[in-house]
């Protein structure tokens, strides 16, 4: 007998579709290779914030400025490595207990499309054949490499890094390398960084931290560059050897000496070896072509989270494993990308939803935008004694509407959303006025902003 539904990969988008299918009554099977959670529960999302956390307790406990005096304030690496690792498994095992809950069968094999059968497609995984009438591909994706000489030798002989290896790394280098300043290197950079490596980071672009609001990019890398972080921009690596990592800047070859290096120069869609081309499953540059009910271009496939390659975040991945099971339901459902948050963890937290000024006006919106100091919020004053931070909102001139928000401030990735929710609802500045915000919060500076319009 054929499963209703067969979801290949236990990532927050599958086991996340796995879960809703399985509750809808759908006779389900869930097959992940490594572990349930995928990587943002086991080598991401989860393992970093935890190391983050223990960064940040250690940085505040050192902090003399609050009436609170401490002596001889220590960090024990391997201490947070085991938090972080009983953290992670507390979840994972959350997850296996939600899915087995919903009756969701789990397989923890690697799987592989093979074709279609009578009854649906074929999945073999573990020496089985799996059919299912309807399938949601959710395998995620992998680090991208690229082709840098001793690059590949490096990641073989240990000496190169990425995020799966850096988060179980008992032993602190002295000197580390990150090539590239997007979200994953900036946030191995703060931790390390926190505990007392000395960072360098090339970028190959004139900014770090990617299609984010460049006033507060710039204020970002000022902050992380009072951490002790270098940062060496318009750069490309050429080479990397086993002291060290050569690049070249303005026309000149240069060196930066490393006891390792952190490759975290993006990730790409995971489908080698899926089998996806024996189904004739559409791809684009490696993803998989989804449409807006993360439909593909073959019936009753779907692909969902990382590896249609839209947005690479586990939220995003959530929400379309919500469209996808929905459409199998019969329940009408689209995805929509006009209002996800975004976050980088670093100290402080760079937060944004939407549009930020500039790629409102690339493309041609008349935009009203506030500005202001985080100062405005007393309880940021309470909490952030001597740190400085920033907020913008953007409006459609035209209709009123908020499109966009940014944060540069701690603890911001707790109330993005709000902007989140008032951007995906097109409401107006006035309708925004008149919502009640509670008072002492960090938040409330939204209310004070949009006061100003």
């Amino acid at each position: 007998m054929a499963y209703d539904v067969i979801v290949l990969g236990g990532g927050p988008g599958g086991y996340s579709a796995a879960e809703k299918a399985g509750a809808a009554g759908l006779k389900t099977v869930c097959i992940e290779g490594r572990a349930y959670g995928g990587t943002c529960l086991n080598e991401g999302c989860i393992p970093t914030k935890a190391l983050l956390y223990s960064g940040k307790m250690y940085v505040h406990a050192k902090e003399d400025v609050y009436g609170v005096h401490a002596e001889n304030v220590t960090i024990d690496h391997n201490a947070v490595i085991d938090r972080k690792n009983k953290v992670v498994k507390t979840l994972v095992s959350g997850v296996e207990a939600t899915l087995k809950s919903k009756k969701v069968e789990m397989v923890k094999e690697y799987g592989k499309v093979v074709g279609k059968g009578a009854e649906g497609y074929l999945v073999e995984a573990g020496g089985k054949t799996y059919e299912g009438k309807n399938l949601i591909i959710a395998t995620g994706s992998v680090c991208a490499i690229i082709p840098i000489p001793g690059l590949k030798e490096g990641l073989a002989s240990g000496y190169v890094l990425t995020n799966r290896e850096l988060l179980d790394m008992r032993e602190l280098p002295k000197k580390l390398v990150v090539l590239g300043g997007g979200v994953i290197g900036l946030e191995m950079a703060t931790y390390l960084a926190m505990v007392g490596v000395d960072i360098t980071i090339i970028e190959m672009l004139d900014h770090i931290a990617g299609n984010t609001d460049k006033d507060l990019v710039k204020d970002l890398q000022k902050s992380c560059e009072k951490m002790g972080m270098h940062f060496i921009l318009k750069a490309k690596v050429t080479e990397v050897k086993a002291d060290r990592v050569v690049y070249e800047k303005d026309g000149k070859t240069m060196e930066a000496e490393a006891d390792k290096v952190l490759l975290s120069i993006g990730r790409r869609a995971n489908t080698k070896d899926v089998g996806l081309e024996n189904i004739g499953v559409e791809m684009n540059r490696g993803a998989v072509v989804t449409d807006e009910h993360m439909k593909t271009n073959v019936p009753n496939v779907y692909a969902i989270g990382d590896v249609n390659a839209k947005i690479m975040l586990a939220h995003v991945a959530y929400r379309e494993a919500d469209v996808a099971v929905n459409n199998i339901l019969g329940i009408k459902d689209v995805m929509r990308y006009n209002a996800v948050p975004s976050v980088i963890y670093t100290l402080p937290e760079l937060s944004s939803v939407g549009e930020t000024e500039e790629s409102a006006k690339a493309k041609g919106i008349d935009v009203r935008v506030i500005k202001l100091p985080m100062s405005y919020s007393g309880r940021f004053l309470v909490e952030n004694e001597g740190v400085r931070g920033t907020m913008k909102l953007v409006f459609n001139k035209k209709y009123d509407t908020l499109i966009g928000a940014q944060f540069l401030c701690n603890y911001s990735s707790e109330f993005v959303a709000i902007c989140a929710g008032y951007i995906e609802m097109e409401l107006t500045a006035k309708d925004i006025q008149q919502i009640i915000m509670p008072h002492p919060t960090v938040a409330e500076i939204i209310r004070e902003a949009v006061n100003q319009y």
